[in-house]
């Protein structure tokens, strides 16, 4: 659908809505569009939910907008719901949109409407129970359902517009001294406005994620993130590390999630094995870090911390690489667990060089983190 058709269809939609009671002004029409050029438009339920928020649809309407959603949204051949004129002469006391040939809706009791805080709370929603859900909770099934959702996730952090304007041929903010430097070409006279939009800013990360033993159970789902990540943002570098340090970057494909996981497991050394942090990232300092980091680029650590090694090396390796990344930025899955304290030996030597430690223990929590990588 282009951009036309999309305006055009969401105009006929919100009069459907105004003809039923439902107030859609032209400002909400205006928020919708710009909210849907934000979401995957093959995705139904998230335009619905778009458009329901975007729309301010009111909890009393919320029967008659998905009918019409389904309608207007869905087979465009369905032959429209009769208009009852009763909702066209008192259009703030319409009642819900009948299905064909349904007895009318009863009308709720008096006070049923405020009933309560139960009354309030969304309805069952299988991607918001998917998104809390913790990593270690979850089955292959639930990696396959989560590989979309991260790939929307990384699309966010690769389409993230920066503070910082560039010249642009397509509609923008007004540059008046490029436009007049423009001018003395023709004589001083102002033939065309010169312009500029905000710039994509394309995040450059470097990503070591733990692939030992005890990371085992988050392993597969953060790295199906990562790997998102890397399909959205080229310039992202990804090791993984045990007893040894691994470049994967070479190994990742443009192939489905799942299957790019199997090769990674089968061919990293002593995958879900012992771990030795410290050693490992002294081997991307060693070898990786003047060619990689720079002051531009975010570092992401994805470990639990605990580590057998000498914690001396890991507090040496932590310190080069933050005296040279922009941000340093420590995931640990453990996190997520409130009664949690980072006193392993590991993660204690590694603390004092680490800008942020966040948790990684599910969809959610991976979600917050988008901001932290762009900032």
């Amino acid at each position: 659908m282009s951009a036309e058709d999309l305006i055009v269809h969401l105009a006929r939609f919100a009069g459907a809505l105004r003809e039923r009671g439902i107030p859609a002004s032209l400002a909400d029409e205006v928020d919708a569009v710009t909210a849907l050029t934000l979401v995957d438009l093959s995705d139904r339920e998230e335009v619905r939910r778009t458009l329901r928020i975007a729309l301010k649809i009111r909890r009393r309407d919320a029967e008659t907008f998905d009918l019409l959603f389904d309608l207007l949204w869905g087979n465009r051949r369905t032959p429209p719901v009769p208009v009852d004129p009763a909702a066209r002469r008192s259009p703030g006391r319409a009642g819900p949109l009948r299905r064909f040939g349904a007895p009318a809706a009863p009308a709720p009791e008096a006070g049923e409407e405020a009933g309560g805080a139960e009354a309030e709370l969304p309805g069952y929603s299988p991607e918001a129970l998917l998104r809390r859900k913790p990593f270690d909770e979850c089955s292959a099934a639930d990696l396959a359902a989560m590989e979309r959702m991260l790939a929307r996730l990384a699309l966010r952090l690769a389409t993230r517009r920066s503070r910082r304007l560039v010249p642009t041929r397509a509609r923008g903010t007004a540059d008046l001294r490029r436009s007049l430097r423009r001018s003395l070409a023709t004589g001083g006279e102002l033939l065309r406005l010169a312009r500029r939009a905000r710039a994509v800013e394309e995040p450059r990360l470097v990503v070591l994620c733990d692939t030992s033993g005890s990371m085992d159970s988050h392993t597969r789902f953060l790295l199906c993130f990562l790997l998102s990540l890397k399909k959205a943002a080229a310039t992202t570098e990804i090791f993984v590390f045990n007893t040894v340090l691994t470049r994967v970057t070479p190994w990742l494909s443009a192939s489905r999630i799942g299957p790019t996981l199997d090769r990674l497991a089968a061919g990293v050394p002593d995958w879900s094995g012992g771990t030795r942090i410290g050693e490992s990232l002294a081997a991307f300092v060693k070898s990786h870090l003047d060619e990689m980091v720079s002051a531009k680029t975010v570092v992401l650590i994805v470990s639990d911390g605990l580590d057998r090694g000498d914690t001396a090396v890991l507090s040496g390796a932590m310190r080069a690489i933050q005296s040279r990344a922009r941000r340093v930025i420590w995931l640990n899955p453990l996190l997520g667990d409130p009664r949690y304290e980072p006193t392993a030996r590991g993660m204690e030597a590694a603390l004092p060089f680490v800008d942020l430690l966040a948790p990684a223990h599910n969809l959610e929590s991976l979600e917050r983190l988008l901001p932290q990588l762009a900032a």
